[in-house]
């Protein structure tokens, strides 16, 4: 009985063990549609914000430069390197020792030719008396020298000449101090008091301050929502926070820029270094971040410029949830934002991102955004 109990249990275990395992096989499951968010998208007027950055640079600057020879005597009150004069102020004294001198031998030599003047109006009155006295008719060549004509031209020229000398040193000496041409600051002295000057030598290094330029760059798509006098709000990482200057829109360069061959604008900032106002005070070479306030010229569709795929090509979910594409007109493309003129209508859902691969008629779960963007009117 035991080697029958064994020889049945070795049989038992060669038969489970020469048995295949068999597999249930199950149809796969259906694919999860991907999840994707969308937003509604809606008509409205529009416009691009458009923003930038720029560099400040002056409006004006000189170099002051001394206009007579002499030496410097010292500079005005009050004028160093980062000090403001004003229009008209006595910014540099030059020696006038010299100058004064040059002036009163200018008006001796002024006063010996108006003497010589009159004396040579007598002479002439006393010639054409005899003249008339002689009772002959001279041919007017001769009468004219008889009548003293050419010295009485030579001594009016010689006064001529001695008034132009005598003015010429009154300008010098009035030039031997020099002013402000408009108002500015003080950038640098470029010489010391007591250096002798030549006539041209460059004094003082000036900036006005009642205007800065900021040039910046833009893409050359955005200028159509441009023109010059709009207005543009400045800011920059120096200042504290939510600080913002104003500025307005001069003029669109010819030129483009180098590097990146974008256009170029320039924008005028009133006051610049807040002498006259509240607010933080631009530097030269500073960098600047620029925004444009553009006008709403027609109803357009705003989307994030993530929603556009290669092409100009947009995904929106039907009724169905399913994928649908079609390839729009836009009126401008930024960074952040995208405002499409044709290919949508308001109300359809756009597909703002949660796709990968996508495919026409693809069946997605949908997660709507709430929002919507913001008309022109709102964000502003």
């Amino acid at each position: 009985m035991a080697l029958l109990v064994f020889a049945v249990g070795l049989a038992c275990a060669w038969w489970i063990i020469s048995q295949p395992p068999r597999i249930e096989r199950r149809p796969p499951p259906a694919p999860t549609p991907p999840v994707v968010n969308v937003m509604t998208v809606v008509q409205s007027p529009q416009a691009p914000l458009l923003s930038g950055f720029g560099r400040v640079e002056a409006e004006q600057t000189a170099m002051l430069a001394s206009r007579v020879a002499g030496q410097l005597e010292r500079f005005g009150d009050g004028v160093l390197p980062g000090r403001v004069v004003e229009e008209g102020a006595p910014v540099a004294y030059i020696d006038q020792a010299d100058l004064r001198l040059a002036l009163e031998d200018a008006e001796a030599q002024l006063s010996n030719a108006q003497a010589q003047l009159a004396l040579e109006n007598a002479e002439q009155q006393r010639a054409r008396s005899e003249y008339e006295s002689f009772g002959r008719q001279l041919s007017a060549e001769r009468r004219s020298l008889v009548l003293r004509e050419p010295q009485l031209r030579q001594a009016q020229a010689q006064l001529t000449q001695a008034r132009v000398i005598r003015d010429q040193a009154a300008l010098n000496l009035e030039r031997a101090t020099l002013t402000a041409p408009w108002k500015a600051m003080v950038q640098e002295r470029l010489v010391g008091a007591g250096s002798l000057l030549s006539q041209g030598t460059e004094v003082l290094n000036l900036v006005g301050v009642e205007q800065f330029w900021v040039r910046a760059s833009l893409p050359g798509d955005a200028l159509e929502w441009l023109a010059p006098g709009s207005q543009v709000m400045l800011t920059s990482r120096g200042w504290p926070e939510g600080a913002t200057r104003d500025g307005t829109l001069v003029s669109i360069l010819p030129n483009l820029e180098e590097s990146g061959l974008q256009a170029q604008l320039l924008i005028a900032v009133n006051d610049p270094l807040s002498l006259e106002t509240d607010g933080p005070a631009l530097r030269l070479g500073d960098v600047m971040r620029v925004a444009f306030q553009t006008q709403a010229q027609e109803d357009l569709i705003a989307l994030p410029s993530s929603a556009l795929r290669p092409g100009e090509r947009v995904w929106w979910v039907d009724d169905e949830n399913r994928l649908r594409s079609t390839t729009v007109s836009l009126a401008y493309r930024g960074e952040d934002e995208a405002l499409v003129r044709s290919g949508l209508q308001a109300g359809q859902r756009v597909v703002i991102s949660g796709l990968a691969q996508p495919r026409e008629g693809q069946q997605v779960r949908v997660r709507s955004r709430g929002d919507t963007p913001a008309s022109d009117g709102e964000r502003s």
